[in-house]
Formats: structure tokens, sequence, C-alpha cells
């Protein structure tokens, strides 16, 4: 039988966010009703607000999120009941070219759940990323859903759903950080930091933080920078070099995705070194090099889709690393909040006052 709960709605652009009553079907076949114990309060979740996505309003908010398993369609044989789960908003299919050529993160057809969500008067709500956590039970298919171990604090583990995932992986998948590198990251918000925790947890030598504020680049030294760049006050690309022996970083992180810190990625990486693009850029950004930089510098460029992560791989790997103190995921809740709060966590979140808030149930 259906289930009416409590959601946050965006009912159209720019508009403040409300909490509504949603309908949550029965799972369906392939899907599972998910009970959520925590969800961060992710950018996305502001760019769907503010129309930055796209026009289908309303959405149903949230989806960096953490819960129990309530429910599961015919089919299912991912989770059972009673499962503690992280949610991700790339369920593979298993079947398209890069998933039957190995490369499962790469998937180009991934899914969600078939049945809508609905307010009570039957319109059906578009849930962010195919989620729709700000609420306190949500539908996925089931292939969003990745059994981690129960003992993980729900507000730690749902922030691998989305940023923090995006974060680790542009580091250690993406930009392949191995150990002895030099590493550098431009920007460092919540994804920024993941990619430096990620880089110290693959064991980089050196690791530059590079940021306009102080007070971030506080932050990241105590998640792993070994090196300072407040970008205000001093020149990227040559700071880069003279704190790497006038070579350039191995690794460069853009976790902002604008074309000024993707040419500072590109000119502050050694010969033959990596720039990783993870930041997401907006419609309207272009970006000029000159060609023969591009050549004669060698190495790679690459973009990093949600840290190239496979979440039955990764999210069980990080969830224990967490367990065993070797990655302080706690470190980036700042605070918890109640579902009524999201529009002040969307101010602070814009200010930079926090890396993550974190919706508690």
């Amino acid at each position: 039988m259906a289930q009416q709960v409590r959601g946050v709605v965006a009912p159209g652009k720019g508009e403040p966010v409300r909490l509504e009553t949603i309908v949550v079907p029965d799972p369906g076949p392939g899907e599972a009703v998910v009970q959520i114990q925590a969800c961060g309060v992710c950018h996305t979740d502001l760019h769907y607000r503010e129309g930055g996505i796209n026009d289908e309003f309303p959405f149903l908010l949230g989806h960096e999120a953490a819960g129990i398993v309530e429910s599961v369609g015919d089919g299912v044989t991912e989770v059972t009941p009673g499962d503690f789960v992280i949610l991700n908003w790339r369920a593979v299919c298993g079947r398209c070219r890069a998933c039957r050529r190995g490369r499962p993160w790469y998937c180009f057809a991934t899914h969600n759940a078939s049945q809508p969500m609905t307010l009570t008067d039957g319109t059906a709500l578009a849930p962010a990323l195919g989620i729709g956590a700000f609420a306190d039970k949500t539908l996925v298919a089931a292939g969003q859903c990745t059994k981690v171990d129960r003992a993980a604090s729900p507000a730690a583990a749902g922030l691998l759903g989305c940023g923090v995932m995006a974060g680790l992986g542009a580091a250690i998948n993406t930009g392949n950080v191995d150990r002895g590198d030099a590493v550098a990251v431009i920007g460092c918000g919540g994804v920024g930091n993941a990619a430096i925790a990620g880089a110290r947890l693959a064991g980089a030598a050196k690791i530059i933080a590079v940021d306009l504020e102080d007070r971030k680049l506080e932050q990241a030294r105590g998640l792993g920078a070994t090196h300072t760049v407040n970008a205000s006050a001093a020149d990227v690309v040559s700071s880069i070099r003279e704190l790497t022996g006038g070579y350039g970083a191995d690794v460069v992180i853009d976790a902002v995705g604008r074309p000024e810190t993707y040419r500072q990625a590109f000119y502050a990486r050694d010969l033959a070194g990596t720039v990783v693009l993870v930041g997401v850029p907006t419609p309207e950004m272009k970006l000029e090099l000159p060609l023969l930089d591009v050549f004669g510098r060698g190495g790679s460029l690459k973009s990093s889709w949600y840290g190239d992560c496979l979440p039955e791989r990764d999210f069980p790997m990080l969830i224990d690393l967490y367990l065993q103190g070797r990655l302080d995921l706690d470190a980036f809740v700042s605070e918890t909040i109640g579902l009524e709060d999201i529009e002040e966590a969307f101010e602070k979140m814009h200010r930079g006052d926090v890396l993550r808030s974190v919706v508690v149930f």
C-alpha cells in the first residue's frame, strides 16, 4: 500500500522549498523503498531549486543519503529488507557498451525507479538525481542501493552518495594518484577536500591545497594537505611549481570548474602530468588553450564523472576504511539539521560556511 511521508519539494524556479506530504508507492519490479536516516545538502540540490539542471518542477530534493531498505519489488536480489545502504545516482545497467567492455563505472544507460512519487493531489515529482531523499522514505531502483556495514554513521556514510565520492574518486580512480606523487587540488569545498583526503589515502607525498579563503585552506590541512596556496595573494601556477622543485604537480585536480582554474591546473602540472576536472562548469563557459601546448606538455586531460566510481566496489571499501579510522568521513559533517532547515542550509553552503549540512531523521 502506498505511504504518505514528509518530503522537501522545490515548487518552481528560485522559489523557497516547501515541506510537503508526498506519496511513496509500493516498490515495483526492480525497485526498493528506503527509509532515509541521513541526507547531505549538496550544491546540486540548490541547482535544481534554481532551475540550473532542468525545468521539470516540482522536484523532490535530496540525494546524498543513507538508510534502511524497507521493502523490495519482484526480481530484486541486490538488497533485502533491513539492509543498511548508501544510495547512488548511477545504477549501472550491465548491458550497454561500457558495461559489456568491463567498464561499468562509465555506464551509458544508468537507471532509476520507474514509478513516480507524487504530491497528494497526484502531481508527479521529479526526484533529484533519481533519488529524492529529503524525505522520510523514498522509492529508488534497487541498483541504486549499495549495502555497507551498518556500524557506520548514517550522516557520514551518506556523503559517499555524491560529493565526497566525487572528490575521493577524482584522486583515486580518475587521477590514479600513486605513492610519492605530488598532487594539487584547486578549490577546497566539499569535493576538493575529499580529493585531498583521497590523495592522502593513495599515499601522495605532497598535497597542495589552493583556495581563496584561509579558513578553507585550514580545513584542507586537517584533511591531509601538506602545503597551501591562497590564490587571492599568490600566483597559483608559480606557487605550485615552486613547491614541486620547479616541475609542477603529477596530478592537478580542478574542483571549481571554471576556465581560469582549468588553465591554472593545465599549466601547474608536470610534463606528462594529469589534469582532472571534477568541478562542474556551466553551459556558457568556454576554454581556449594553445593546441601546441596541449601537444607539447603531453600527459592526460580527464573529466571525472562521480569520481568514476563503481558503488558496489567503492562504497563498502571506503566504509571499511572509515571504520578502521583511515578515512575521516565525519570531518565532512559540519552540522546536523532537520528537514525544516534546508533553506538555511542552502544559505550557509552558498556563503561557504560549511562543508556539509546533513539532515538527520
